[in-house]
């Protein structure tokens, strides 16, 4: 994670700091991993050598998520497993697209469920599971090729 100033330092900077193609993967500057927030968006390269979040793109097969629907996220304190709620994509140009990385805390339960309700209407299939106020987040983010500026984007939701 970055400081606020600089958001993408870590797209071309490996874990050391240093200049690398691959990046490194990383928490959106405004979300909170030890708190945690409602949502922590990740960000990293969709690599061609399936490196980063180079296999991401597979979950756009529903017997892919079938078969891998498990994601574990390990803090330094915490570990926890996370169930993912939907895939989409969208794209990030400027006044199109869904800005999902602008969520990271629900000032109200209405506003979670707005967020989690947008996602699902734009996933690739319905997985059948959802999540409401109160449950914690991660939101995957890649590059995604068939739209301009396009991101790929896995939602998924703590379970333990």
């Amino acid at each position: 994670q970055s400081e606020p100033e600089n958001a993408n330092y870590y797209l071309d900077r490996n874990f050391e700091q240093r200049h690398s193609a691959h990046g490194c993967i990383y928490v959106n500057e405004t979300a909170d991993v030890f708190a945690p927030s409602d949502n922590v968006t990740m960000y990293g390269h969709r690599m061609g050598d399936n490196s980063m979040f180079g296999q991401l793109g597979l979950y756009t097969d529903q017997g892919f998520w079938q078969e891998h629907q498990y994601i574990r996220f390990d803090t330094l304190q915490e570990r926890h497993l996370y169930q993912i709620i939907c895939v989409f994509s969208t794209t990030a140009s400027i006044g199109q697209g869904f800005s999902y990385h602008s969520f990271v805390n629900a000032e109200e339960a209405v506003d979670f469920n707005t967020f989690v309700t947008r996602c699902k209407s734009l996933s690739y299939y319905d997985t059948g599971i959802t999540a409401e106020h109160g449950d914690k987040l991660i939101t995957l983010s890649t590059c995604e090729y068939t739209n301009t500026n396009g991101r790929l984007v896995v939602v998924a939701k703590r379970i333990s």
